[in-house]
């Protein structure tokens, strides 16, 4: 007899859903701000009993995690992510035949996640602390480390559906925004120096961190090629935000009338980053973990792996090497550059090129984003595309020719806009800043499509909801 799951799935605890259709939007800016405070108050949390943290050498990966390792949150949106990549390739590839266009089928799908979700905030919070990533002051004290870091990782969870049922978006989005916005804040004023001195007491001994402090210094002190590099980071910074910017404004507008109202002409947009930020925040999590196993299978074993050797927290050698990446800018400054060092810029720019097409096009079809459940969401907002019979299998036909080429080309233009951007040496790693910048945009768009509701009620058929 097949063990009935449905049960199990459908009586997980979970965060209430708000009883009115729309949460208007002082509910929806009240619970974002409380949820970004939880995880910057979480965020300063250590974890007790805590001896010692290999884990600190990876801290260019906590920004794609969500996290600060150390911290009760260590876990991060690790759990989650992993979840949802695994889930999406078995549904995507058949091997679970759910349905998401239905009511059932979304709950089941949503289900399954969760306990997902789960079974990798128990197993990562194992791992950290088996394999020596956590090293608890006493063998006694290991059980109370996992414990921490499980209800860290239950926090970010239940934080996370608050932030998707009641506020502006995914949580997940949320904390990675918060996390990159730390770090570019960080790493262009930061006046506490690699000594640990405050350079601002003594600017022209003590080096600083921050690069617009590192510019200043360098001027003052005549070190030309340090101004450079340091001039180098912030420029490239701001050429990715511009370029982020623009792609993220292209976008396809196919014409809508209401058929209720005559006269009355909308636009219904897809915007060319189709799946959005998502297939970039899966593929950098993904590598984000290799990484991070691979670190803590080299530590545990005491001897390297296929994943890779590391050094300071980089890797030097294996599968994370060549899937990671160098900052080219830097190495052609300082002309250091090798052949080896773009043969790896080469693997980096493969692996998101295609992992962020395959994500894209499973994000659509699980996200309820294709053709057949836009053009239901279309009919039932009583909206027909002017010229052609008001029929579900029409529109649908219609936006067939355009929501699957945007969903991989979209996806091939952002994996290869954040693969060039990490190579290029900006403040934080190019993947960083444009998941910052999309996901800033996005929450812009729920807030303007949020405010138009408001002001106008009648918008809420239109608006699907």
């Amino acid at each position: 007899m097949a063990f009935n799951l449905k049960p199990l799935l459908y009586n997980l605890p979970e965060v209430t859903k708000p009883t009115e259709k729309k949460v208007d939007f002082n509910t929806k800016l009240k619970w974002t701000i409380i949820i970004l405070a939880a995880f910057f108050i979480l965020v300063n949390v250590p974890l007790y009993g805590l001896k010692s943290n290999s884990l600190a050498q990876f801290e260019y990966l906590q920004v794609i995690l969500g996290t600060d390792f150390g911290s009760i949150i260590s876990l991060g949106i690790g759990p989650i992510v992993m979840a949802s990549i695994i889930l999406q390739l078995l549904v995507g590839a058949g091997i679970l035949n759910i349905n998401t266009n239905t009511p059932d089928g979304r709950k089941y799908f949503q289900g399954l996640q969760k306990l997902g979700v789960l079974v990798f905030i128990v197993f990562e919070a194992l791992v950290y602390v088996l394999m020596g990533g956590f090293q608890p002051a006493t063998p006694s004290l290991a059980g109370i480390v996992i414990f921490q870091l499980m209800i860290g990782g239950l926090a970010i969870m239940f934080m996370d559906e608050v932030s998707s049922k009641w506020g502006f978006g995914s949580g997940v989005s949320l904390f990675i925004l918060a996390g990159v916005a730390r770090v570019l804040f960080t790493g262009l004023f930061q006046f506490i120096g690699p000594t640990g001195e405050n350079c601002l007491m003594s600017f022209s001994d003590t080096p600083c961190a921050g690069k617009l402090l590192v510019f200043i210094q360098a001027l003052i002190t005549g070190a030309p090629r340090e101004a450079v590099l340091a001039l180098a980071a912030i420029a490239v910074t701001i050429l990715i935000f511009l370029a982020v910017i623009w792609a993220q404004s292209l976008k396809i507008e196919i014409p809508l009338s209401y058929d209720r109202l005559r006269g009355y002409n909308v636009k219904w947009p897809l915007s060319f980053f189709y799946a959005s930020n998502m297939p970039v925040i899966l593929t950098a999590a993904l590598l984000a973990n290799i990484q991070l196993f691979g670190g803590l299978l080299e530590k545990k074993l005491g001897a390297a792996t296929w994943l890779g050797s590391f050094s300071n927290g980089q890797a030097t050698s294996g599968l994370a090497y060549w899937l990671g990446h160098s900052n080219v800018v830097e190495a052609l400054i300082n002309n250091t550059q090798s052949t080896t060092m773009f043969i790896q810029m080469g693997t980096h720019i493969l692996f998101f090129v295609l992992c962020s097409a395959v994500f894209s096009v499973f994000w659509v079809k699980t996200a309820g984003m294709d053709e057949t459940s836009q053009a239901k969401k279309i009919i039932a907002s009583g909206l027909q595309i002017p010229g052609f019979r008001k029929d579900e299998r029409v529109l649908e036909s219609i936006l067939k020719r355009y929501i699957m080429p945007l969903t991989v080309m979209g996806g091939i233009a952002i994996g290869l806009l954040a693969a060039i951007t990490d190579s290029l040496g900006a403040l934080t790693s190019g993947t960083s800043i444009l998941l910052a910048i999309t996901i800033s945009y996005q929450f812009y768009q729920n807030i303007a499509q949020q405010h138009a509701v408001d002001m106008h009620p009648a918008m809420k058929k239109m608006m699907g909801n």
